[in-house]
């Protein structure tokens, strides 16, 4: 009887650990941050050539991939219906000398709990999504300017769940449109030990703007000296499905992003000053009073180590837009229209 009881219990502890959580489903079903990726794929023809780029990034840039947590990574609030609304303002912090009536518009009415914070840094990141509303906010580099939120950039997407989980046109915060909320990933999801989506990566060094594979909408890439084989944003990878993730030894963190890695793959999503994952920001817990969940599940290693022992030497670079939707008929992009071309300059609402 003992020992069964001890069984349930067990049963029932591994259920909730597999629970779902808001971040398994914020987007279509079908949308592309959920879709598993076949064992069996086809690999962009220079899918060799971009891991050699990755791997010069890495040890030109610090030696490691970092985990971004209380800077660069946005806090994510989940917000009732009954949140009161306010009007977002855009600031020029970019000295642009105009402003965007259509950035205006979405930001009009925004459910921003009083308790919310901006993450630290010079971006200054921050997501707001209303489930009941079905609506993702973004804002880049917001403040609260005597009571009143502003933001320099950023952008609503509405329907999201019935949306393919990328913001319309070139409005968002990252530098492909791609949302935060995809992503990112949580606490929760490392608590759980799986990641059931794909996951954002930034590089410092990124193929000119011009150059870009879906699903970005956009890209801020700068080579002006047209270096080869820079990896264009927007492009999907993954790690090689045939490592044996259990025989690294790597960090609990770090297994549970390498699993993710293998079934749903990373996407290059903006850039950094280092090769960089989003864990989103510690904020969203601790602005309403709860505890940091970062250090216990740490466990003292600091974050620039998490990812030691990650075989980043077995990443798969996949086609060009892989996975995008094509017209009857239509032939997928082909290796040649990787080239740069365009005028070397960065796309205005990205300059720092």
């Amino acid at each position: 009887m003992i020992r069964t009881a001890a069984i349930a219990a067990m049963l029932l502890a591994g259920a909730a650990c597999a629970a779902p959580l808001p971040t398994d489903a914020v987007f279509a079903r079908d949308s592309f941050w959920y879709t598993p990726i076949p064992r069996k794929v086809d690999l962009h023809p220079a899918s060799d050539a971009f891991v050699q780029e990755f791997l010069r990034q890495k040890k030109a840039y610090y030696g490691n991939v970092n985990l971004n947590t209380s800077q660069y990574a946005s806090p994510v609030y989940v917000v009732g219906p009954d949140v009161k609304r306010v009007l977002v303002s855009e600031w020029d912090c970019q000295n642009k000398k105009f402003k965007d009536k259509h950035l205006a518009a979405q930001w009009e009415a925004v459910p921003i709990p009083a308790y919310a914070e901006p993450a630290d840094g010079s971006d200054a990141e921050m997501t707001v999504y209303q489930p009941s509303s079905d609506t993702v906010w973004e804002f880049w580099r917001a403040r609260k300017d005597d009571g009143r939120w502003e933001a320099c950039w950023g952008g609503r997407l509405e329907h999201a769940s019935r949306s393919d989980g990328v913001f319309p046109n070139h409005y968002g915060t990252t530098a492909t449109s791609l949302p935060f909320i995809g992503g990112q990933i949580t606490a929760e999801e490392l608590q759980r030990g799986e990641i059931r989506h794909a996951i954002g990566i930034a590089l410092v060094d990124a193929e000119h703007f011009s150059i870009l594979s879906w699903p970005a909408h956009r890209s801020d890439g700068f080579n002006p000296k047209r270096a080869a084989n820079r990896i264009p944003e927007g492009l999907r990878l993954r790690l090689d499905p045939r490592v044996d993730v259990d025989s690294l030894g790597l960090h609990p963190v770090a297994a549970t992003i390498a699993r993710a890695a293998q079934k749903y793959g990373f996407v290059v999503w903006d850039k950094a000053g280092a090769i960089s994952l989003r864990l989103q920001n510690p904020k969203s817990w601790t602005a309403r009073g709860a505890a940091d969940p970062y250090p216990a599940l740490f466990k003292g290693t600091s974050k620039g180590k998490i990812m030691d022992g990650f075989p980043w030497e077995r990443l798969q670079f996949l086609p060009q837009d892989y996975g995008k939707p094509q017209a009857p008929g239509a032939a997928p992009a082909a290796a040649a229209e990787l080239r740069p071309s365009g005028p070397a300059q960065l796309p205005l609402e990205r300059r720092r």
